[in-house]
């Protein structure tokens, strides 16, 4: 199921939005707060929101869920933004992966080691 151009697009109209506000006035934008705290801050944010999203996730509570996942997406949006990545490579690479298995798509990966 495909869901309607609008949300779709919602990604890249608040990826427009972060990237207009990565020099803005800390004082004036969470974006660049976020940024002029340096690369670990907005890393530190993913850890949190991913964690409070899994607590969410535990505790079955369906508007927390997607709350939290929001937040999660937002600052992922943030860290691709700090290194001039747009969500669309995000949206290519889940293309590119559908309709493979997971364990096939995976064991096709390069060793890291």
């Amino acid at each position: 199921m495909s869901a309607p151009l609008e949300r779709t697009d919602v990604l890249g109209r608040v990826a427009a939005v972060i990237e207009s506000r990565k020099s803005a006035d800390p004082s004036t934008s969470y974006v660049a707060r976020l940024f002029s705290r340096g690369g670990d801050a907005v890393l530190k944010k993913i850890g949190e929101e991913a964690t409070e999203t899994v607590m969410a996730a535990k505790d079955g509570d369906p508007a927390r869920i997607v709350a939290e996942t929001a937040d999660l997406w937002f600052h992922c949006l943030v860290m691709l933004a700090g290194h001039d990545l747009h969500p669309d490579a995000v949206l290519a690479e889940l293309a590119r992966r559908e309709g493979l298995s997971g364990i096939a798509e995976k064991a096709s990966r390069p060793d890291p080691s």
